[in-house]
């Protein structure tokens, strides 16, 4: 059975090229590039050259990329520096729909003796500016403010809040994970001090990350033993990982524009056909400021586990926008801060597309998903008398 991709959002298929690349770091070229001997420290001109790609796809100064190992160490160093850095400062912001890499690490902060403000969304998933400009006062380090929510693809306006911030004199750091590759990015006209990004989500492998700090801004190292990353994260680092991730970021520079008027006619044209076959059917966040590649919708009166369940017999992958744990239903952080009703928070799954997707692909999803839709509501305990799709 073909498999039919569509978690995106939650990780990426290695490109091609981005494999091709990476081979002869695995096999051959293995040294340290921390070696005095040739064959070792020839690497270290690949991990700049590697460097340099992805700070074009910023268009930032090499020197301002940090190799990390994944997006949840980058958010976690930006965080743990501004706090280090303004030792006399104890105040955070954040949203309350921030990636459990934010919100569970501000939680650790508070336990060390931060305040931290979470700062609202309504019902779109839109943030409340107001709210978070006002929270701001002068024990106030830093705000870490996420650029697409990666649950329902929702854009918050970074470039105006770096904007406000930095005219008070707080730092701030973008979770930009969701966004890196899809949209442009300028750090040129983006003032924020801090950018995360993640390599598995565009197209590069796992276990590779980047922490964009801008220069200038006060730095305290989260990793702490080597020379490696100027001294800015020890540890040997990941070679084969970091040549991927630099051919990646090219890759995203190269297809940007048209990866993404391509994924919006494919998202486009798969919630148009969802809503109309599947009454009872919602769009879950602001259709008109989002991702191109991602969908949320709510199926009311049944659970998403189980649409996901029938949809992986099918072999389509997507996710929930809730999580089954210890036998108990946690409904998802995201749309119960947005406010969305119980009946559809659990019956939510979001599509997330990348630009090896088909049309072909999309329309097989559309082509079984209203007949799981019934199904499972004909013998939901919620749904039996709320049949959403007719029988063909």
């Amino acid at each position: 059975m073909t498999t039919i991709y569509l978690d995106n959002n939650a990780t990426t298929p290695v490109a091609p090229e981005v494999l091709d690349e990476m081979i002869p770091f695995l096999r051959d070229l293995y040294g340290n590039p921390s070696s005095m001997h040739t064959f070792g420290g020839q690497l270290h001109r690949k991990i700049e050259e590697a460097r340099e790609k992805v700070a074009a796809l910023l268009n930032a100064h090499p020197e301002e990329i940090i190799f990390t190992s994944c997006g949840t160490e980058s958010d976690n160093t930006a965080l743990m520096s501004a706090v280090e850095s303004l030792p006399r400062k104890k105040h955070v912001i954040t949203t309350r729909v921030e990636h459990p890499a934010v919100l569970n690490f501000c939680r650790h902060l508070a336990r060390k003796g931060c305040r931290v403000t979470y700062v609202p969304v309504n019902n779109l998933g839109q943030l409340d500016t107001d709210f978070l400009f006002r929270a701001v006062d002068d024990d106030t380090a830093v705000a870490s403010i996420m650029h697409a929510n990666n649950e329902t693809g929702v854009l918050f306006p970074i470039a105006h809040i770096a904007e406000k911030l930095k005219e008070r004199g707080v730092l701030f750091h973008t979770d930009a994970v969701q966004t890196a590759g899809k949209l442009r990015l300028d750090m040129k006209s983006l003032p924020a001090d801090m950018l995360s990004l993640s390599g598995h989500k565009l197209h590069a492998p796992k276990g590779i990350g980047v922490l964009y700090v801008r220069r200038g801004t006060r730095f305290s190292p989260y990793v702490i033993g080597g020379h490696q990353e100027k001294g800015r994260r020890a540890g040997t680092e990941n070679v084969a990982s970091i040549i991927g991730l630099g051919k990646a970021c090219e890759l995203a520079a190269q297809f940007l524009q048209k990866e993404a008027s391509y994924l919006k006619v494919l998202c486009d044209r798969l919630e148009g056909a969802l809503l109309q076959a599947c009454p009872d059917a919602r769009i879950n966040g602001d259709i008109e400021n989002r991702l191109p590649n991602t969908t949320n919708m709510s199926f009311e009166f049944i659970e998403g586990e189980a649409i996901l369940l029938r949809l992986n017999e099918f072999g389509i992958c997507a996710s929930s926008g809730s999580a089954c744990t210890s036998g108990s239903l946690e409904p998802s952080h995201v749309l119960r801060a947005m406010g969305i009703p119980y009946t559809a928070v659990h019956g939510s799954v979001r599509f997330s597309l990348s630009r090896y997707n088909t049309e072909q692909e999309i329309d097989r999803v559309i082509e079984v998903m209203p007949g799981i839709v019934r199904e499972l509501r004909e013998f939901s305990p919620f749904g039996r008398e709320k049949l959403a799709c007719p029988p063909e």
